[in-house]
């Protein structure tokens, strides 16, 4: 791939700014490289049609679909969503299994996403977890479950950006229900 460690830097200027995370969703996508773009999806189209999917082709396209939105807004979750049950099949971890949560969060809603998150066997100490349920709780109104969730992710991780991200989120709760 053209330049790969110049595109793991271009990455890590969209996903962190002023030294504080910048999630998928709120990344400016006007900033999104075409020419990476066209590349990722050209190899993506070249391992379809050799018809022999694995994990990394699965993450490629799974990659390629989020790339394909002009907005967050237009992200096709219920392509995502089946590209995570294919992917399931590859690695049936729970990470997997965690990110396909997120994605049935956008397809079925919040409270489908928590019961999936909370049939899983995470380790207590993998703040992921905690903020996919800070954030779907937060999405639910359930303010005071979310304070405590993105608390116990902060405990969880040492990544400076992603602590002043889930700090700030932390803080916002106060704010919900207080906006005009």
């Amino acid at each position: 791939m053209r330049g790969h460690r110049s595109g793991q830097s271009y990455l890590r200027q969209l996903r962190i700014a002023n030294d504080v995370l910048v999630v998928l969703n709120d990344q400016d996508r006007q900033l999104w490289d075409p020419a990476l773009i066209a590349e990722g999806h050209a190899l993506v189209g070249e391992c379809l049609a050799h018809n022999t999917p694995g994990r990394y082709q699965i993450l490629a396209a799974i990659n390629a679909v989020h790339t394909d939105a002009p907005t967050a807004a237009d992200t096709d979750w219920a392509q995502i969503l089946a590209l995570y049950d294919q992917l399931i099949y590859y690695d049936p971890s729970p990470i997997v299994a965690l990110n396909s949560a997120v994605a049935v969060a956008e397809v079925q809603g919040p409270t489908a996403a928590l019961d999936i998150i909370d049939s899983l066997h995470l380790p207590e100490h993998y703040h992921a977890v905690h903020v996919a349920r800070a954030e779907l709780s937060r999405r639910l109104g359930r303010t005071a479950e979310a304070d405590q969730f993105y608390e116990t992710a902060l405990q969880h991780t040492d990544n400076t950006a992603e602590r002043a991200y889930l700090a700030r989120r932390r803080n916002e709760l106060g704010t919900i229900g207080h906006e005009s």
